[in-house]
C-alpha cells in the first residue's frame, strides 16, 4: 500500500532588499531586488524554496497555485508540477507564472529530501563532489576602483578563476566605455583567469559582432546575450561570426524554449527560478546534453548547487553578486566559493535554513 504524505498549506512570503550599491545592466536599473519565498510542511517536515520576482508572484502563488498542490502527496512532485503548470493555463505559464511554479517545485524538492533524511544531491544522484562557479557582477553602474574591487574579491581574494561583467550599457549606446571596461577588468585579473561579458541583449546583430571582435583581443571567451535573447536567428549569427561562445537562456520559461533556443548557442543558460524549479531545469539540462551542449546555472547559487552536481554537461553555475549577498543574508547554511568551486553536500535537503527574524525588515508580503 502507497504511503502518502500530504502537503499541507504551503506558506508565502516576499522580501526587498536594497542593494549595496546602485546597479545596471546594458538595459536596466535597480537599487532592490524582491525575493518570494514559498515554505512547503509535509509530516514533520518543512521544505523551502524561493525566486527572485516582484512581490506580486506571492499573490499569484498563493490565489492560483497553493490550493492546487495542497494534499498532493509531498513524495510526487512530477505530480505537483503537472498540476501546477496546468493550472496556469489562462493565466499564462512565462513570467510570474513560471517563477511562482518554480519557487515551490524547489521548495517540494527540498522538502522531499528532509522527508527522506537526505542531502537533496544523493536524492538527485551526484554526477560530481564540486561544482564551478564563476563571479558576476561588474554593473555598469560601477566606477572603475568599484569594479577592480570586485574582480579583486574573486580572483585574488577567493580564487575564483573565470569572472563576468556588465557590458551594453544603454543599450549599446556606450560602446567604447564598455570596451574600456573590460580593459580594465582583464588588466585586474591577469591573462590566466577567465573573462566574460553580459550585454543583456543592449546590441543590434551587427554591433554584437563588432564589438565582439574587440573583445576577443582581451580574450572574452563567454558572450552573454549580444542580442536579445527572443531573437534566435540573431543569437546563431552572432555565434557564427564570433570565436567566444555566445550563451542565453535565463529568460527561459518552459521547455520547448529551449528546444528552440538550442539550436543558436554554445552554452545553454537555465534559471530553476524562472524554468519551472529543478523539475523543469534537470528536463532542460538533458535536453542540452541530447544536442551535444553544455549547460549554466543562471543566478540563485543556492538554488542551483544540488541540481547542478547531478548533470554530467553542466559548465558552472553562476555566483551572481545580488543574489549571493541575500542568500547569505536569509539562510544559514551559506556555500563557500573560495577555490572557484562550492560543495553541496550538508545537511538534509538542500541545506539551507530561512533566517526568518532576521530578515524581517525586509518583508513586503
Amino acid at each position: 500500500m502507497k504511503h502518502e504524505v500530504p502537503i499541507e498549506r504551503p506558506a508565502v512570503s516576499a522580501y526587498t532588499v536594497p542593494a549595496d550599491a546602485p546597479e545596471a545592466d546594458g538595459t536596466l536599473a535597480w537599487e532592490a531586488t524582491t525575493i518570494v519565498v514559498a515554505e512547503v510542511t509535509a509530516g514533520d517536515a518543512t521544505g523551502t524554496g524561493w525566486t527572485y520576482a516582484p512581490a506580486s508572484v506571492a499573490a499569484l502563488m498563493d490565489e492560483v497555485l497553493v490550493p492546487v498542490v495542497q494534499g498532493l502527496d509531498a513524495l510526487d512532485i512530477p505530480a505537483a508540477h503537472d498540476a501546477m503548470t496546468k493550472a496556469v493555463r489562462n493565466t499564462g505559464r512565462a513570467g510570474a507564472a513560471g517563477c511562482a511554479i518554480s519557487a515551490l517545485d524547489i521548495a517540494l524538492w527540498d522538502l522531499k529530501a528532509r522527508l527522506l533524511e537526505l542531502p537533496l544531491v544523493r536524492l538527485l544522484g551526484a554526477a560530481r563532489d564540486e561544482v564551478p562557479v564563476y563571479g558576476s557582477g561588474g554593473f555598469t553602474t560601477y566606477h572603475d576602483t568599484h569594479l577592480a574591487a570586485q574582480l579583486n574579491g574573486w580572483v585574488h581574494g577567493q580564487r575564483i578563476p573565470r569572472v563576468k561583467i556588465k557590458v551594453g550599457e544603454g543599450w549599446g549606446r556606450a560602446a567604447a566605455r564598455d570596451v574600456s571596461r573590460v580593459r580594465t577588468a582583464r588588466d585586474v585579473i591577469g591573462p590566466q583567469a577567465e573573462l566574460y561579458v553580459d550585454a543583456n541583449g543592449g546590441y543590434t546583430r551587427k554591433q554584437a559582432v563588432r564589438v565582439g571582435r574587440v573583445l576577443a583581443e582581451y580574450g572574452v571567451g563567454w558572450f552573454e546575450e549580444p542580442v536579445s535573447s527572443d531573437d534566435l536567428r540573431g543569437l546563431a549569427l552572432v555565434r557564427d561570426a564570433l570565436v567566444c561562445d555566445v550563451t542565453a537562456g535565463e529568460y527561459g520559461f518552459d521547455l520547448p524554449y529551449f528546444a528552440r533556443l538550442i539550436p543558436s548557442v554554445d552554452c545553454v543558460q537555465v534559471d530553476a527560478t524562472r524554468c519551472g524549479g529543478l523539475t523543469e531545469w534537470l528536463r532542460a539540462a538533458a535536453l542540452a546534453q541530447a544536442h551535444g551542449l553544455e549547460v549554466s546555472a543562471h543566478g540563485a547559487p543556492h538554488a542551483h548547487a544540488a541540481a547542478a552536481a547531478c548533470v554530467a554537461n553542466l559548465r558552472h553555475v553562476e555566483w551572481f553578486h545580488d543574489h549571493v549577498r541575500i542568500e547569505s543574508m536569509f539562510f544559514d547554511g551559506a556555500l563557500d566559493p573560495t577555490g572557484g568551486v562550492i560543495r553541496p553536500d550538508g545537511g538534509v535537503g538542500h541545506g539551507l535554513e530561512l533566517r526568518t527574524g532576521d530578515v524581517e525588515e525586509f518583508r513586503v508580503v
